[in-house]
């Protein structure tokens, strides 16, 4: 069970003050219980990426971050350097402003570009910050980073208004079907968090709370 759970974590440290011996810990925290992947700004990728080589621990890096209003060019290049410095997982921020304005075009641009950069080499997930969003805008991001290659669509950078809900994550669920993968994150803290979430059909968790969500479901209260 225990390794199942950890096996949907991704986990994530991208506090702006976060320190080289920070990064290390989330990476050993990562190696011990088997996280999915550690979750890294770009600057981390190549030092991430050297302490988890031949683990099964998977480095992901963010793209466009936090706002999703950098051009497209800039997102694909960064994807690309962040692939050439070791991530195998690329979470970008979607165009939120051009959603809102219903330029889908160029948000549908802006997520191709990215799934191209990193095409057969990492998997993409789209960030789509459901707190910004109404339904119908959320809704319409998931069908178009369904149409423009993307692996997964995700809730929330953490970083916003507000973080993942069952229900966003329900929505979502049943937008992409079973072809994409589903993220859950911000504001995810503990075990009862994190089945709710998979209970709602998330397949994967972004948490930065990760240890103490593994310390809950053992029953550990040591933390």
């Amino acid at each position: 069970m225990a390794e199942n759970i950890a096996k949907y974590i991704d986990h994530t440290l991208l506090k702006a003050d976060a320190t080289k011996e920070s990064i290390k810990t989330l990476c050993e925290e990562a190696k011990e219980y088997h996280f999915a992947s550690v979750c890294v700004n770009p600057t981390w990728v190549k030092y991430a990426s050297s302490l988890l080589k031949s683990t099964d621990v998977k480095v992901c890096t963010v793209i466009g971050f936090p706002l999703g209003a950098t051009t497209t060019e800039t997102k694909a290049f960064e994807t690309k350097n962040a692939i050439e410095n070791g991530a195998h997982e690329i979470d970008m921020v979607v165009n939120i402003g051009a959603l809102k304005d219903e330029n889908l075009e160029l948000v549908e641009e802006d997520i191709a570009a990215v799934c191209a950069a990193a095409k057969g080499k990492a998997l993409v997930k789209v960030i789509i910050e459901t707190s910004l969003l109404t339904n119908t805008e959320k809704e319409n991001a998931c069908n178009i980073a369904k149409r423009a290659g993307a692996d997964f669509v995700k809730t929330s950078t953490g970083f916003s208004t507000g973080g993942a809900t069952a229900e966003d994550v329900k929505l979502m669920r049943k937008v992409v079907g079973s072809e994409l993968g589903v993220k859950a994150s911000g504001g995810v803290r503990s075990i009862e968090d994190v089945q709710k979430m998979i209970n709602a059909g998330a397949t994967r968790i972004g948490a930065s709370s990760g240890v103490a969500i593994m310390k809950g479901l053992s029953g550990d209260t040591s933390y």
